[in-house]
């Protein structure tokens, strides 16, 4: 009911739960698959390094992610002591920027090509993601998705649950998935 409302309004509804003025530059990102997403949500912004300050901020360059000091009191005497503050780094492997490449296009572009994707990463796509593009199957079933032989499409329902989509392509959640499914719906 609201997706109607925001759409009939003249918005359109780019994922999730993101809406844009049909006008406005995410709306015409996404019709040209230029839109982009950090973990602060969706971006005109190809390629730029998200720098942040302050206690627990997460910053990310191309492949290397860190955050700073949680505890403020620590923040602090850190930045007293001119010492930087951040206390976790995160170096991307070739598999997590493979990954992440295919997380951000279906989280934007809303569907998967085969072959681009293939020429776009420089693999065999079907064969690389082979597990994971045969997890979607109960998806599809549910209305999720269209999977054919020349790629993956959310539908207008699976939209709503495109983080629980990607999910299938984090390596890192694989061990955990049940509980992070039902804590994302």
């Amino acid at each position: 009911m609201t997706v109607e409302k925001l759409t009939d309004s003249g918005y359109t509804y780019i994922g999730m739960d993101h809406f844009a003025l049909e006008t406005d530059e995410l709306s015409l990102a996404q019709r040209n698959k230029t839109l982009r997403r950090n973990f602060q949500g969706y971006s005109t912004h190809s390629g730029s390094d998200l720098y942040a300050f302050g206690m627990s901020s997460i910053s990310q360059t191309d492949s290397v992610y860190w955050q700073n000091e949680k505890d403020l009191k620590e923040y602090y005497a850190l930045l007293d002591e001119k010492k930087p503050a951040q206390r976790k780094g995160y170096l991307l492997s070739e598999d997590d920027k493979i990954r992440q490449k295919t997380i951000m296009k279906l989280m934007c572009d809303l569907e998967l090509n085969y072959k681009a994707m293939s020429n776009l990463l420089a693999i065999d796509f079907i064969r690389y993601f082979s597990e994971e593009l045969d997890s979607l199957k109960n998806m599809q079933s549910d209305g999720l998705l269209v999977c054919n032989e020349e790629g993956v499409k959310v539908t207008d329902s699976g939209r709503l649950f495109i983080r629980n989509i990607v999910m299938h392509f984090d390596v890192y959640l694989k061990k955990d998935s049940q509980r992070r499914f039902s804590q994302t719906v």
